[in-house]
């Protein structure tokens, strides 16, 4: 297009060009990402009728469940109140915040990505170079994230139909729902900030302080009416009602707040200059302070690190709260016995609960590893890592800071994780605290195996979050499907020996920190000898 013809257009319309080639360049992008993490939150949700029906196969077994449930608060703030007997309703209890949750995420990070990022690493002013609107790149980064959460959508509403058509549109559109709520949060935020990082940082505690409401809300009442319920995103998802006589009105919360948000985030796109922000970061002191490439690496990750560990505390104490309650969950029912047993070993329930909650959050901490490991690719793809690099630090040594922060982190997580569990249940202290850390070998071979994508192929390193992404869907869905134990050996956390309650194998666990040694200084010894940026 010339540019006489550009300038011609409307004024709303130059505002929006580009944006179809901005789009398919962002899908392009996140062609792992999205169909990764939109294929394992389908898979959790659509897995569920049939590990229910298995368990709770009579209308009576169903309904004792729901009694249970309805006179335990601890488990109503975790997963949220039991609105109906059927299996579409006890799947949109058992699954629905986590779903919601995940789809909050991807949103997140699709918008950051394609927005604040690029400002951060230059790219967007290349582009805005071109005949591209001014709010080309936001539409695109929005769009992006209605793809993903329209794809699950039709993925749930289709692989639940049989349960109900109208419950699964409804709780199909709830969670995609709850997805771009965040995403649009996440398009103010970006106006906000200078930092792609603080974005995603400020974004994911909105998400955070949405849980916590709605877990309030729930364990104030068994019927989602808590005002706080009311006040959260994720409570809106329950209050949806999906396959427990739909509310179709709540649908119009989600519409009304994506358009709110998203006009906000609209308007301060177009009132501040590009690479600039309404919150400006603060100006670092005179004389600095980082002496080392580590210190360097721990200033840059600090809030991340923050952020996890904090996390990682209050989700121990709360699972360590629920540990004397699983009784109530599982009551006389031998298949949910018999999932606990493969989660978490075949000790007592409570030891298997804990043992399980364990296991939960060494695979959420799976998480954590691969987006520390890959701050690397994210210093080097911006050329932020050049200038250092063009000082007296070499590779290993600059490398070698930001893995200490993501392979250090994770033992701290896990010791604060099982300080939490602890704290929470009242005893064990010891046991707890082995139990959590006997998970970090197999997040370390995770870990390895995103500074091996790093260091051999940087261009396939974001392939780590398919393997994060798969190993987080066998060790969460595998064991309540009783799939093959050759599949569940595919995880590292699947060889792991099952603590508290359990024999300590130590086999096993110097295996795994061997291989992900192994791993890590393959890594490194790519990243030594190839060319950075490519």
């Amino acid at each position: 297009m010339s540019a006489p013809a550009f300038a011609a257009r409307p004024a709303s319309s130059r505002q929006l060009a580009g944006t179809g080639t901005l789009l398919r360049f962002a899908l392009r992008r996140d062609r792992v990402m999205i169909p990764v993490w939109v294929g394992v939150n389908a898979l959790m949700v659509l897995s569920m009728p049939n590990t229910l029906e298995g368990l709770y196969g009579t209308p009576a077994e169903r309904a004792d469940l729901a009694g249970r449930m309805a006179a335990n608060s601890s488990l109503r703030a975790m997963v949220g109140p039991v609105l109906g007997d059927s299996l579409g309703a006890l799947t949109a209890w058992r699954v629905g915040v986590y779903a919601g949750a995940l789809a909050a995420v991807v949103g997140l990070l699709v918008v950051v990505r394609h927005t604040r990022d690029e400002e951060e690493s230059g790219r967007q002013e290349l582009v805005a170079s071109g005949m591209v609107g001014r709010r080309a790149s936001l539409t695109a980064a929005l769009l992006a994230a209605a793809v993903a959460n329209g794809v699950l959508a039709l993925l749930v509403t289709a692989g639940l139909a049989g349960q109900g058509a109208a419950g699964a549109l409804a709780f199909g559109l709830g969670i995609a729902g709850v997805g771009m709520v965040f995403a649009t949060t996440a398009a103010i935020v970006a106006q906000l900030t200078e930092s792609a990082r603080l974005a995603r940082g400020l974004t994911a505690a909105a998400l955070g302080s949405a849980f916590v409401l709605r877990a309030a809300g729930d364990s104030a009442t068994d019927d989602g009416s808590s005002p706080l319920t009311w006040a959260s995103p994720l409570g809106w998802l329950t209050n949806l009602r999906a396959f427990a006589g739909e509310r179709w009105w709540v649908l119009g919360l989600f519409a009304g707040a994506v358009l709110v948000q998203g006009a906000v985030a609209y308007a301060l796109a177009g009132r501040r200059d590009l690479g600039m922000s309404f919150l400006p970061s603060r100006p670092g002191p005179a004389a600095g302070r980082l002496g080392s490439a580590g210190a360097l690496a721990w200033r840059l990750q600090r809030g991340g690190v923050l952020g996890w560990s904090t996390g990682f505390l209050l989700a121990g104490l709360v699972y360590g709260a629920m540990a004397e309650g699983a009784a109530d969950l599982v009551g006389d029912n031998e298949g949910t016995r018999e999932i606990f047993r493969r989660m978490g070993g075949q000790s007592g329930l409570t030891d298997a609960f804990l043992a399980a909650m364990a296991g939960v959050l060494g695979l959420v901490a799976a998480l954590y590893v691969v987006a520390s490991v890959l701050r690397l690719h994210g210093e080097e793809t911006s050329g932020r890592a050049e200038p250092v690099l063009a000082g007296a630090v070499g590779r290993l040594r600059w490398a070698a800071g930001h893995l200490a922060v993501a392979f250090g982190g994770t033992v701290l997580l896990m010791l604060l994780a099982g300080a939490g569990l602890a704290l929470g249940h009242g005893e064990q202290v010891g046991p707890l605290l082995a139990a959590c850390l006997v998970q970090v070998p197999a997040v370390w071979v995770i870990g390895g195996v995103a500074v091996l994508l790093y260091g051999l192929a940087p261009g396939a390193a974001t392939g780590a979050w398919g393997v994060a992404g798969a190993v987080l869907l066998i060790g969460w869905v595998g064991p309540a499907l009783d799939v093959p134990r050759a599949v569940l050996d595919l995880s590292p956390f699947g060889h792991l020996p099952k603590l508290p309650g359990g024999d300590m194998e130590w086999s096993p666990v110097l295996v795994l920190t061997a291989l992900a040694a192994a791993l890590v200084a393959a890594g490194l010894a790519g990243l030594r000898r190839r060319d950075m940026t490519t």
